[in-house]
């Protein structure tokens, strides 16, 4: 199993196609005998070294997309992966940062050599947000099949809206679905991919989850989100304290990490709030955890299999 992915300055994913850190993710898994995964830390401000959040998971020859933060076709071509060869596509929520690369995927992977439609997975909201996309982009996606000739199998969408539970088996793939606390954005959900006996979970945007510990249970990867603040900033904004409220600090997600027990922990979608640096969160996290953690960059890859192998593109 492969993860790839990217990390915003909030940081965001594990194994990254595109990662953001937020001054305020994307990864994969892929088949070699195990997982792979390509990861990003997603970054709600334009940051070039950062895009928005996005995990690419391969496995059982299939390419599985969470979430499509901006720039995930971006990463994707960087990567050598072809948009237009996605399986599915799971969203956490529907916050615009973790969505707005929707339209780029969809309508470039159908003009690139997508044939079939773009079958995409989420909480509460997803289909309706799809039907609208779709008839959003009417005019072009009626035009190019009468102009160019450009088949029109694959300028279509299926959408489903799912809640807690197993929802995709295929190829012995399975996408597990949990719910997070996220504030008042609910559902929010977090994914367990388990494939030949091996697992890795992502968390998604949540604050400290219990929820999240029991689904966790064996996963040989745990990709979690994490927010560190600056006291001060945090004592004169209402607006950071919500923003922190929604999130989990280094020593929480430590937390998390020592009762999952997982083989590697890596830390996407970095929120950075105030005077404070993304350095510092891994050394914050070992107060309550003595395990290994990775922080997730942008266009990183993690294969999971007998060993657990981390492999970071150079700056």
């Amino acid at each position: 199993m492969r993860l790839i992915g990217t990390a915003p300055d909030k940081a965001s994913i594990l194994s990254f196609v595109m990662d953001g850190v937020h001054p305020h993710d994307i990864g994969t898994i892929v088949d070699r005998e195990g997982i792979a995964i390509r990861t990003g830390h997603h970054c709600a401000q334009p940051v070039m070294e950062r895009f928005g959040p996005s995990t690419l998971v391969e496995a059982g020859g299939q390419k599985i997309l969470f979430d499509c933060g901006r720039g995930t076709v971006l990463r994707l071509q960087q990567l050598g992966i072809s948009w237009s060869d996605l399986d599915a596509l799971f969203l956490t929520h529907l916050h615009s940062d973790h969505i707005v690369g929707i339209p780029d995927l969809f309508l470039t992977g159908w003009l690139l050599g997508r044939r079939v439609p773009l079958r995409v997975w989420g909480p509460e909201g997803t289909q309706a947000m799809m039907t609208r996309l779709v008839e959003a982009f009417q005019f072009d996606i009626r035009i190019r099949p009468q102009d160019d000739l450009t088949p029109p199998e694959g300028a279509s969408v299926v959408a489903k809206d799912i809640t807690q539970g197993v929802v995709y088996e295929d190829s012995g793939i399975k996408v597990t679905a949990f719910d997070v606390h996220h504030g008042r954005v609910k559902p929010a959900l977090g994914y367990r991919v388990d494939y030949a006996g091996r697992s890795v979970v992502l968390s998604g945007d949540t604050s400290f989850s219990e929820n999240l510990i029991r689904f966790a249970q064996g996963a040989d990867v745990l990709i979690h989100e994490v927010c560190l603040a600056d006291p001060k900033t945090l004592k004169a904004s209402e607006h950071e304290r919500r923003v922190m409220a929604h999130h989990t600090s280094p020593e929480r997600a430590g937390e998390v990490f020592a009762r999952v027990k997982p083989r590697l922990a890596v830390f996407s979608h970095i929120v950075l709030l105030g005077d404070v640096h993304a350095s510092d969160i891994v050394a914050l996290a070992h107060k309550t955890y003595a395990g290994r953690v990775e922080m997730g960059q942008d266009l990183m890859v993690i294969e999971v299999g007998d060993r657990v192998t981390v492999n970071r593109r150079p700056k």
